[in-house]
C-alpha cells in the first residue's frame, strides 16, 4: 500500500511534492531556509551591531557631556561657597577653583563669570585673614593667567590692584598675606598692566630694600617671616625687569645694581640665592642694551661670587651650602662670561628651551601658580605660549601620542643611562675631602 500510494504521488507532482508533503507533515508550513534567507540574516545581525556601536559611541558622548556638567555644577558651588559665613567653607572654596584653574583651561566658563570671581576675590582680601588672604592673591593670579592679556584681565587687575599694593604697604596686615600678594602682584602686573611699571617695581623695593646690608658691613636684624617677603618682593622686581623698556633699564642699572650686592651678606640663603639670580638677569639685561656694558664694581662683585660658589662656612646648614653653591657656580658664568646653563622642558610631543635668565624668572614665575599643570598649561594655554613664543597649540590625537610612548624597559634603559652620566658629571663638583699634607 505505501508504494502504491508513492506512485500515485510520483505521478502527481514528483519529488518535489513528496518532500514538500514530508515537510508539512512533520512540521506544518515551515518552510526550509535558503541561502537568501541567510543574506538577510546576516544583513540583520550586521545592523544590529552597528547599531550597538552606535549607541555605545553616543553613551560615550553622553558620559563625556555628563562630566563636564558635574564639573561646571562643582565650579559654581565653589563660586557660590565663596560668599559663606564660614571661613573654612571659603578656604576650602577657594583652593577647589585654584586647583581647577591650574589643571584646566576655563576661558570659557571664567570668561562669563570673571567679574563674581573678582567680586569673591576682592571681598575674602579685605575681610578673609591669613590663609584666606593667601589662596585668595592666589586665584587672582590664576584668573589672570586663564584670561590672558587682554581688556578681560585688565579689569580684573583694576580692581584687585588698590587692595594688593595696601596690604603689600600696611605693616599691621598678616604676614602670610603680604608675602602672597608680593608675589601675585607682579605676576598680575605681568600679565595685565598696560600702564607705567614704576609704581609697582617702587612698592617691592621700598620692601627688600630693608635687607640691603649697612654700610659697616653688618646685616639688619630680621625675621624669617619678614625676610621671605622682602625675597618675594625681589623675585617681583625681578620679573618685572624682563618687561622694562631699554630706558628704564639704564636708570635701574645705575640705581641698583651696586647696591644689590649688599643683599649677598644677607643671613637667609634664599635671600642670598634671590639676589644673585637678579645680578645675573639684570647683566644679561644690560648686555642686551650694551654688548660692551661694563661695571665699575666688577672685580668686588666678581669676588663674592666667587666666595659664595665656594662657600664652607660650617656654621650654614649643609643643604643650604649645597644648593648655594649650585646656583652661585651659574651666576658667576653669567657675570664673567654671559653664559647660561640651558634646560630643556619636554611637554607632550614639544619642546622648550629655557636659554636666558630672562626666560627662566618668566617659566619660575608661572609655574610657582600653575604648579603640577605647567605643562599642560604650555600645550594648551594661548597666553603662556604666546609668552615663550611657542605658537598656536597643537592638536595631536589619542592615537599619536599612545603611538610615541615608549616601554617602561625603554623607559628604565633610559634613565640609567642618564643616571650614570649626571654621576659622572657632578662627581666633578662634589667636595672631597683631601690631606692637605699630600700638597
Amino acid at each position: 500500500k505505501f508504494r502504491s500510494r508513492q506512485r500515485s504521488l510520483l505521478s502527481l507532482g514528483g519529488v518535489g511534492s513528496l518532500s514538500s508533503f514530508c515537510s508539512r507533515g512533520q512540521h506544518g508550513a515551515v518552510q526550509p531556509f535558503s541561502d537568501e534567507d541567510a543574506s538577510i540574516e546576516t544583513l540583520s545581525h550586521c545592523s544590529s551591531f552597528s547599531d550597538a556601536t552606535s549607541v555605545a559611541d553616543e553613551g560615550g558622548e553622553t558620559n563625556e557631556d555628563s562630566a563636564q556638567q558635574d564639573f561646571q555644577y562643582k565650579l559654581k558651588g565653589f563660586i557660590d561657597s565663596t560668599v559663606d559665613k564660614s571661613a573654612k567653607t571659603r578656604q576650602g572654596a577657594l583652593d577647589g577653583l585654584k586647583t581647577a584653574m591650574a589643571t584646566r583651561i576655563l576661558y570659557e566658563f571664567i570668561s562669563e563669570r570673571r567679574m563674581t570671581i573678582t567680586d569673591s576675590i576682592e571681598r575674602c582680601l579685605k575681610k578673609g585673614k591669613g590663609e584666606e588672604q593667601r589662596a585668595a592673591a592666589s586665584l587672582a593670579c590664576l584668573l589672570c593667567i586663564q584670561l590672558g592679556s587682554g581688556i578681560e584681565s585688565e579689569e580684573v587687575f583694576k580692581t584687585l590692584k588698590p587692595i594688593f599694593k595696601n596690604i603689600l604697604a600696611d605693616g599691621s596686615a598678616n604676614i602670610q598675606a603680604r608675602q602672597a600678594v608680593a608675589t601675585s602682584l607682579g605676576l598680575c602686573t605681568l600679565v595685565a598692566e598696560d600702564d607705567i611699571l614704576v609704581t609697582t617695581m617702587e612698592c617691592f623695593e621700598n620692601l627688600f630694600t630693608r635687607s640691603y646690608a649697612k654700610a659697616d658691613g653688618t646685616c639688619p636684624s630680621i625675621s624669617p617671616q619678614m625676610s621671605q617677603l622682602h625675597t618675594n618682593s625681589l623675585r617681583s622686581w625681578a620679573l618685572l625687569l624682563t618687561i622694562c623698556s631699554s630706558s628704564q633699564l639704564k636708570d635701574i642699572l645705575q640705581k641698583h645694581l651696586l647696591k644689590l650686592q649688599r643683599l649677598l651678606e644677607s643671613d637667609d640663603v634664599n635671600m642670598r640665592i634671590a639676589a644673585g639670580e637678579t645680578i645675573a638677569l639684570l647683566f644679561e639685561l644690560a648686555r642686551d642694551i650694551d654688548s660692551d656694558f661694563e661695571f665699575d664694581g666688577w672685580d668686588e662683585l666678581c669676588d663674592k661670587l666667587n666666595a659664595l660658589a665656594t662657600d664652607c662656612n660650617k656654621h650654614r646648614a649643609k643643604t643650604d651650602k649645597r644648593k648655594q653653591r649650585s646656583v652661585f657656580r651659574d651666576v658667576l658664568k653669567a657675570v664673567e662670561e654671559g653664559a647660561f646653563q640651558s634646560e630643556t622642558i619636554r611637554f607632550g610631543t614639544e619642546r622648550m628651551n629655557i636659554d636666558s635668565w630672562v626666560r627662566k624668572r618668566t617659566y619660575d614665575a608661572f609655574r610657582e601658580f600653575v604648579g603640577s599643570g605647567m605643562n599642560y598649561h604650555l600645550q594648551a594655554n594661548e597666553f603662556i605660549r604666546d609668552v615663550f613664543e611657542l605658537g598656536p597649540p597643537m592638536l595631536v590625537d589619542s592615537a599619536t601620542m599612545k603611538a610615541m610612548k615608549i616601554s617602561r624597559f625603554e623607559r628604565h634603559l633610559h634613565n640609567s643611562a642618564a643616571f650614570k652620566a649626571r654621576t659622572k658629571a657632578r662627581s666633578k663638583f662634589r667636595d672631597k675631602r683631601v690631606d692637605v699634607g699630600e700638597f
